[in-house]
């Protein structure tokens, strides 16, 4: 499917040599980034991911097969694409060999792909404590009549203590070190020297300290290096090769803006720089090398676990968007906090990433619903605020200003244009575009790779 809104002016329609594109979620994660980077995947010789780690679930639809990603870039389903892991990612390196497992298994040639040495794993300990962390805060919010301020709603999947010891530096394990028998042990030594005394305290079993004796990390790491050594590399140097051949990159994001650690709705957030300039640190690609930027909403707000959400939902309109749009996390299985779209949300993010074009998606889920509405500002102490505030103390005191927009009743899965739209929801998408400030390139009414419209 060619995407002509990713191709270069000056290059007369054909895509210009060595570019570089994005694809960068715009709310709590869960947008669609999959569809859209499988899509794209065909313009472009290689696909990167450049931040988070397994607790990403990426969903794709080829053919009327779904395949849920988790760590492996999604361009790997086009055969003779590279896919690759970028230094930004924590990666668990059973996670991704089980995933590989499950392609290979079903026909999908995993070859092309290609892992940072310098990218961070996820070790046993890193899963344990986000566990016993969580469980701890979960009891903390309990006591408190279950509104912990703290209670923070993570995968357990190791990926916030990954990232601290990365940012400690002492003990810190990296792809590399796992075909570095010598050095791993000392790294392994060191990092169980530290956290052994904090885990005791966390409340750690007797299974699983015995679990986490040095002897068996050092089995499980030099079983799965041996298995994942052919795909680790400096991908940097592999990327800018790309580049100075001619080639073109996709950059594809994990999770959404609004989860940054730096930018989004802290604490309630994800360990990583999920946004646009993340980019530069994940890869070793600056940013400056980006010509497009394709933001990727819900045409309805989601988020899964803790933290504010000005436009959330609740009741009957909740429960029939989360069943139409199947909004259960790809990685957890756990139900989405479900609302209408947060359109001061929405320019925020648009903002801070420079987003080029907005890709719309899940817009088919909202057929059926006699009233659509948005979320144009918030009121915080009874004044209008037209701004978004990602304190996450200061957004749980706004209250949302709704505008309310007549719904559509038709079936419009197999709509391929936008004349072909409804006009109750062609004027829904245009109200969109005009309060993001960036045309909608994209309109997806599917989750098929053809139930989409361009431009």
């Amino acid at each position: 499917m060619e995407f002509a809104a990713f191709s270069d002016a000056e290059s007369g329609g054909a895509r210009a040599p060595g570019r570089c594109h994005a694809v960068v979620g715009l709310q709590w994660g869960d947008e669609g980034k999959g569809k859209l980077v499988d899509m794209l995947a065909s313009e472009h010789d290689a696909v990167v991911r450049y931040n988070g780690g397994a607790n990403a679930g990426h969903s794709v639809v080829v053919a009327g097969t779904r395949y849920s990603l988790h760590l492996v870039p999604s361009g790997i389903l086009y055969p003779g694409k590279a896919a690759v892991i970028g230094n930004g990612v924590v990666v668990d390196p059973w996670k991704l060999m089980d995933e590989l497992k499950g392609l290979r298994e079903r026909g999908v040639n995993t070859s092309g792909l290609m892992v940072s040495d310098r990218a961070h794993v996820v070790l046993p300990y890193h899963k344990v404590e986000d566990g016993l962390r969580e469980d701890l805060l979960n009891r903390g919010a309990a006591s408190e009549g279950g509104g912990g301020p703290e209670k923070i709603g993570t995968t357990r999947r190791g990926i916030g203590p990954a990232y601290a010891d990365k940012a400690h530096r002492a003990g810190a394990v990296r792809m590399g070190d796992l075909l570095r028998p010598e050095l791993l042990r000392e790294r392994l030594q060191l990092a169980m020297a530290v956290k052994s005394p904090m885990l005791h305290g966390l409340g750690m079993t007797s299974e699983q300290e015995r679990d986490l004796a040095i002897e068996n990390l050092m089995a499980q790491c030099r079983d799965v290096g041996q298995q994942l050594g052919p795909m680790i590399r400096d991908t940097t140097q592999e990327l800018h090769a790309m580049l100075r051949a001619g080639k073109s990159i996709l950059f594809e994001g994990a999770n959404g803006t609004l989860l940054d650690v730096d930018h989004g709705t802290y604490p309630y957030v994800t360990g990583s720089s999920t946004i646009s300039s993340g980019i530069g640190t994940g890869t070793g690609v600056p940013a400056s090398r980006l010509t497009r930027i394709l933001g990727v909403m819900k045409a309805y707000t989601t988020r899964v676990g803790g933290g504010p959400m000005p436009s959330e939902l609740s009741g009957e309109i909740a429960h029939n968007i989360r069943e139409r749009g199947r909004e259960y996390g790809t990685t957890t299985g756990r139900p989405r906090r479900v609302g209408w779209l947060d359109l001061v949300a929405l320019r925020y993010s648009v903002m801070i990433n420079g987003a080029t074009g907005l890709a719309l998606t899940m817009l088919d889920v909202l057929s059926g619903f006699k009233e659509v509405c948005a979320c144009t500002a918030y009121e915080i102490d009874g004044k209008r605020v037209d701004f978004f505030t990602p304190d996450a103390t200061e957004l749980a005191r706004t209250k949302p200003v709704f505008t309310s927009f007549p719904g559509w009743s038709e079936d419009i899965s197999n709509v391929r244009s936008r004349r072909e739209l409804p006009a109750n929801a062609r004027a829904y998408v245009e109200f969109i575009e005009k309060a993001a400030g960036v045309p909608a390139d994209v309109v997806s009414v599917g989750p098929g790779r053809e139930q989409t419209i361009l431009g």
